[in-house]
């Protein structure tokens, strides 16, 4: 377990790390954040760690940016998990393009908020994948996914951080199940699709 006594993990993203909250499942919401911290908590009840979920759905990483002073460097996290992207890349076929993140930028902002935040806080960093959960991987919204994903995949390289491969995880149940099994749109998880996530988190967590 990566996590040491009294420590701070805060988790930012969109709406799969929200997953409710802000209103009727606060504070962690009732995805995979929950499960992560439930299942931490009940193998290492010791630790007395403090959890803080920070999710807001529909961001995308210029969203993350506006709210970074409140949302993590006020938190003081000892751990910071991030997962964004699914809206930067969803909103170019969404007939939203004026909203969607271009690579590039998704890039330097990311990176600029991650160096950012160690700096000032000494932070460690969990990087989890944007995903699409979809059996072809010739599909124009998972490759382009695919490309974000590997952004994060070489900034937890860069930053020496933990990463947490979650399109990889979809791709191996997805061997043997279809996309509907796990979320009615290709992105917001059932249960069973959150714990697909949890899994992975969990993983690399140990």
């Amino acid at each position: 377990m990566i996590f040491e006594k009294g420590q701070r993990v805060v988790f930012i993203g969109d709406s799969i790390t929200d997953c409710g909250r802000r209103d009727h499942a606060a504070p962690y919401g009732n995805g995979y954040m929950s499960l992560v911290q439930a299942f931490v908590t009940a193998a290492h009840p010791e630790l007395g760690l403090t959890w803080v979920n920070r999710g807001v759905s529909g961001d995308t990483v210029r969203d993350l940016a506006a709210r970074w002073e409140r949302d993590v460097i006020e938190q003081r996290p000892d751990w910071l998990s991030v997962k964004i992207g699914i809206n930067d890349v969803w909103r170019f076929f969404q007939d939203r393009p004026d909203q969607a993140v271009p690579l590039d930028e998704y890039t330097t902002t990311l990176r600029g908020l991650l160096a950012d935040t160690v700096e000032r806080t000494g932070c460690r960093l969990i990087l989890a994948d944007p995903y699409l959960i979809e059996s072809d991987h010739g599909d124009p919204q998972y490759v382009m996914t695919a490309e974000y994903a590997a952004v994060v995949r070489t900034l937890a390289a860069d930053f020496g951080a933990r990463h947490v491969a979650v399109q990889a995880a979809f791709d191996r149940v997805l061997a043997s199940t279809t996309p509907v099994d796990w979320a009615d749109d290709r992105i917001h998880p059932n249960l069973a699709g959150h714990a697909v996530i949890a899994r992975a988190f969990l993983e690399t967590l140990s």
